[in-house]
């Protein structure tokens, strides 16, 4: 299966241009064909394999379909001809807020004891997401878990290492579309102060492996529908 990530109006996101043709009932219309040499990130249309979507999450996503030639990227694919087949309705702004608390929750768990600031904004932020927490709650948690982001580096600034990258690129992929607002600022401080902490703990390469690994797992049991919150 390859996927579409867009905008909420079918615009193009993650540094691109020009607007999709969006499906209804039926599939989309094929988008005009592409001249010239295709090339990733120059030319062509972009699309994502199951294990790239982790990198270019945004606030909609479609599965998608291609016809003709198509180049092969580390994170992507490029076509030449490509139209959109159906909406993913499992991804929405609460889904995308739950699943960034999900990241920084995965972040936490780096450190032994975590500091209470951070599980609180982590709380807060998911609580905010089904309806029962107010901006005004999100706001002061995600200062809290700021200053607790900001309390751990001092101490460990100097092992900006791999426990930093994974739960960096955990939390910071993952609530994308969720970045409208605080809730997003509250997940990424929890899995910051988290990374800051840990990081001269890190097992190198294995723990970036390791985080993705756990977010594409965990993305795609939110967007098949297999968590009900």
């Amino acid at each position: 299966m390859l996927y579409k990530v867009l905008g909420e109006n079918g615009e193009s996101v993650n540094s691109g241009h020009g607007k999709w043709l969006l499906p209804g009932k039926r599939p989309g219309k094929w988008m005009s064909p592409i001249k010239g040499k295709l090339v990733p990130c120059e030319n062509g249309y972009h699309l994502c394999r199951e294990k790239d979507l982790i990198q270019w999450l945004g606030p909609t996503i479609y599965e998608a379909e291609y016809r003709g030639e198509i180049v092969e990227a580390e994170d992507k694919v490029v076509v030449r001809e490509a139209r959109l087949l159906r909406r993913v309705e499992t991804w929405n702004d609460k889904t995308a807020r739950l699943f960034a608390c999900d990241c920084a929750e995965w972040a936490l768990t780096l450190l032994d004891k975590p500091d209470p600031r951070s599980i609180e904004a982590v709380r807060i932020a998911r609580l905010f997401a089904v309806g029962e927490a107010t901006k005004e709650q999100l706001a002061a948690t995600r200062d809290a878990a700021w200053a607790a982001g900001a309390a751990a580096g001092d101490a460990t600034w100097d092992a900006w290492d791999a426990a930093w990258d994974a739960a960096w690129d955990a939390a910071w992929a993952a609530a994308r579309a969720a970045a409208r607002d605080a809730a997003w600022d509250a997940a990424w401080a929890a899995a910051s102060a988290a990374a800051s902490a840990a990081a001269g703990d890190a097992a190198g390469d294995a723990a970036l492996d390791a985080a993705c690994s756990w977010t594409t797992d965990r993305l795609f049991e939110y967007l098949k529908g297999e968590i009900v919150e």
